[in-house]
């Protein structure tokens, strides 16, 4: 996470932790060295901003992706709807005519 920890002072998340034994200890490295069980939270954080900064990124691609598809144009219509009996006609029909046998 070197872009985060030049936005965060050069925090450094995975050296967060909770000792539930009640002692106190300065790092990570002391704490397991003195067999006390942690709550490694700190480890949890860094994770959780990797992924979302995997997700970021990924979600930009697709959307980059998506993007340079070619949009289909819809076909032009070659029938229209009659407004006097609502039937189907071609497009370039004026009229009906009709015819006594």
């Amino acid at each position: 996470m070197p872009v985060i920890t030049l936005l965060t002072g050069k925090i450094d998340f995975s050296n967060l932790f909770i000792a539930l034994d009640g002692g106190s200890y300065k790092t990570l490295a002391e704490a397991q060295k003195a067999g006390a069980a942690t709550l490694n939270y700190g480890t949890f954080i860094s994770g959780l901003i990797n992924f979302l900064i995997m997700a970021f990124v990924v979600f930009m691609i697709v959307k980059f992706m998506n993007k340079l598809r070619r949009k289909e144009e819809p076909a032009p219509a070659t029938t229209k709807i009659c407004p006097h009996c609502k039937s189907e006609v071609h497009i370039g029909a004026k009229r009906k005519s009709y015819y006594n046998n």
